[in-house]
């Protein structure tokens, strides 16, 4: 039941569908398509998209940086396009800083995390399997969003990780059946400790967590990485069950198979309400900026021909 990043990737294919259906998308827009009573999107405080629409009619463009031709944004370089200035772009600012693992067999058009990355630039990385960071010196602060027989919720992580502080292996009293560390990881002096860098310890006693890693790939394919020795001993932490909004979810599986943006919005959610403590006023609404964008898009496109 626990939700998470499954095959949620945004590829070119879907970026060109609704070009494919122009017309069909031009008459929507003299209305106000019956698909938006329904949008589990539409409640967002998002910044204008006008930016967007005005990149849709024009069609594809040029990477500033590689020159590829790409749809709102380049994959590879992760970028706008020449046709959506950054600065018209929102930046959100995250409360602690994310990894993204992404798994080198994933078409680096599908993949939603590409989002994060060019939404909050300054707090997100992205790295493609093998090449990821040494975690264990910080296994104190870093937590991954995985599901597992020990994995904890949200509101538990300053419990969990605290006991993981003093134990340097363990999560909790009945958590040592994971692979041991080969050491202790070192805990840094409150003293070194720099504010600015992990804003939850500054709110919250007993959090230090700064990072979050999240795996990139389809569901059959995150073995391959959350097995690395590299990931072993973190925190494991589950999401609130939600269903997904993707629309390229991965056959057979449920839809509380997460995209990757969506299992970056929702952590972030739960973690603002249950571990900063403050109530959400949507400051991390503009992560699904894209997302919501496409997903709006493709629903009206399929809808105009007849597949829904």
């Amino acid at each position: 039941t626990m939700s998470l990043n499954s095959s949620a990737r945004l590829n070119e294919e879907n970026a060109q569908g609704p070009k494919r259906n122009t017309g069909c998308l031009e008459s929507l827009e003299l209305q106000t398509p019956s698909s938006f009573q329904d949008n589990p999107l539409q409640q967002l405080q998002l910044a204008s998209q006008e930016v967007l629409e005005k990149a849709k009619k024009s069609g594809r463009s040029k990477c500033p940086r590689c020159n590829s031709s790409r749809m709102f944004y380049c994959y590879t370089c992760f970028v706008p396009v020449e046709t959506v200035p950054t600065k018209e772009i929102p930046t959100v600012k995250l409360p602690l800083k994310i990894d993204i693992i992404k798994h080198p067999n994933e078409t680096d058009g599908k993949s939603t995390a590409v989002h994060a990355k060019l939404l909050a630039p300054d707090d997100v990385t992205i790295y493609k399997y093998p090449c990821i960071p040494e975690y264990e010196e910080k296994r104190h602060e870093i937590a991954l969003i995985f599901p597992g027989p020990n994995s904890v919720s949200v509101k538990d992580i300053a419990l969990h990780l605290q006991k993981y502080t003093k134990k340097g292996v363990c999560a909790s009293d009945d958590d040592c059946s994971r692979e041991p560390l080969l050491k202790q990881a070192k805990i840094e002096p409150e003293a070194e400790k720099n504010p600015s860098e992990c804003i939850s310890s500054s709110r919250n006693e007993g959090t230090r967590l700064k990072k979050i890693i999240f795996i990139d790939s389809t569901w059959n394919q995150t073995n391959k990485i959350i097995t690395d020795e590299r990931l072993q001993g973190l925190l494991q932490i589950e999401l609130k069950t939600r269903k997904t909004c993707f629309w390229r979810h991965q056959k057979g599986k449920p839809d509380t198979y997460l995209s990757t943006i969506e299992a970056i919005y929702y952590f972030l959610v739960d973690y603002h309400q249950e571990i900063l403590k403050e109530s959400y006023k949507g400051q991390y609404d503009n992560l699904l900026f894209f997302f919501s964008f496409m997903h709006t898009l493709i629903k009206d496109a399929k809808c105009c021909a007849g597949k829904e």
